[in-house]
């Protein structure tokens, strides 16, 4: 997530990205602020979300008009062009008349004397390659707020930050387990948290604190987090809740055309993999056991560097510290040799999976058996419930 600075004497500023909930917010702290220093009464602000060309160019026409248009009372006005979704490459924004538009738009606003009006502009992607984009670049700065994923690095101490601050503007508090669930459950998405912050904030009413069971009551789970909790379940060495998961994920894959058995597979892969890299770095004593996340990310970031593999993947400072954190309780269910047995069980599905007419759900439940019903959950821990080497 990136973030400029804006002068207050700036007429032209620019705020986009993939970080809907990020830009929405500083978008509507900087038309406040302007809105304040200049006064008056005169302010417009245009929806620019549209749904095809048509639309767009009518939302374009009137921002000229706006530009053009002086104020009645006082002596300055801003003009918030507001969720503009067609500064990007789609259909909509590909069409030659919205294309044309904007780069006379763009002509017309470098020509613009800016003394009076101030033009503030809110979007999601953006095509930097645009005409309209490089003369907005150089008339004002811009602010980009890069979406988020599960590559993100240290997703969920920022996906905590910003819970906690939701919360604390509405007057509530939550606890650790109840914010761990609630990080669990919505993933890397700062959209959907602050819809599940405020589902809390309402289904809690005058109470103050949110404990885990209003997290488990109202807030639901979305792919990312429902992947999440496959490789959760893996992790707890939870045969019945994990092919219970299985089952939602395979239900998923039939209604999705986005997703897939080799998909379930891989995020599978990736847990096993954690795991293994999690508890070599406490064998090595490079990190230790936590209940405090921000500990224990800062542990993780001293690990030496020239001691860790380059690839990003294998790569733990390159992964979210919250996938390590969330894996410490879960590594002590394992023997070393139960997880390299476990990966090569799961290479051997993605091979059969490619090779065989097999039924995939079938295969994958297979694996997941030989992987976890091999003992219970509590033997793979090592004596005093310390992590088995």
């Amino acid at each position: 997530m990136g973030r400029g600075t804006i002068k207050e004497a700036t007429g032209v500023a620019l705020v986009y990205g993939e970080d809907d909930f990020a830009v929405k917010q500083r978008a509507r702290e900087l038309y406040a602020a302007w809105c304040g220093e200049l006064g008056g009464t005169d302010h417009e602000v245009i929806d620019a979300a549209v749904s095809n060309s048509g639309e767009a160019l009518r939302v374009l026409a009137r921002l000229r008009e706006a530009l053009q248009t002086l104020p009645f009372f006082g002596s300055a006005k801003v003009v918030w062009l507001k969720n503009c979704n067609f500064l990007a490459e789609d259909k909509v924004s590909g069409a030659a008349a919205v294309t044309e538009s904007l780069a006379a738009l763009a002509e017309e606003l470098r020509e613009f004397a800016w003394s009076g009006v101030r033009l503030l502009v809110s979007a999601g992607k953006v095509d930097r390659r645009k005409v309209i984009y490089k003369t907005l670049e150089k008339l004002g700065p811009v602010e980009a707020f890069a979406g988020w994923s599960a590559e993100t690095k240290d997703w969920g101490s920022l996906l905590e930050q910003r819970a906690m601050a939701a919360f604390s503007q509405r007057g509530k508090e939550i606890g650790d387990e109840a914010l761990g669930e609630l990080i669990n459950r919505v993933g890397p998405n700062p959209r959907q948290l602050d819809s599940e912050v405020e589902k809390l904030a309402l289904y809690t009413g005058d109470r103050r604190r949110v404990e885990l069971a209003d997290v488990s009551a109202v807030c639901a789970r979305n792919k990312t987090a429902r992947a999440f909790a496959l490789g959760d379940a893996l992790g707890d060495r939870d045969l019945p809740a994990l092919l219970r998961r299985l089952d939602e994920e395979l239900w998923e894959v039939r209604v999705d055309p986005q997703s897939s058995e080799i998909g379930l597979l891989y995020g599978l892969i990736t847990k096993v993999r954690s795991l293994i890299l999690l508890k070599e770095m406490l064998r090595e004593g490079w990190v230790k056991p936590e209940s405090d996340y921000r500990r224990f990310a800062a542990q993780l970031a001293l690990v030496p560097a020239d001691q860790l593999p380059q690839e990003k993947k294998f790569n733990p400072q390159a992964i979210s510290a919250y996938i390590f954190f969330k894996a410490l309780p879960q590594v002590r269910r394992y023997s070393e040799a139960e997880l390299v047995h476990a990966m090569e069980v799961l290479l051997q599905c993605n091979q059969r999976l490619v090779t065989s007419a097999s039924d995939g759900a079938l295969l994958l439940q297979q694996a997941l058996v030989e992987i976890v019903g091999s003992r219970p959950a509590a033997a793979g821990r090592a004596a005093g419930g310390r992590p088995a080497a």
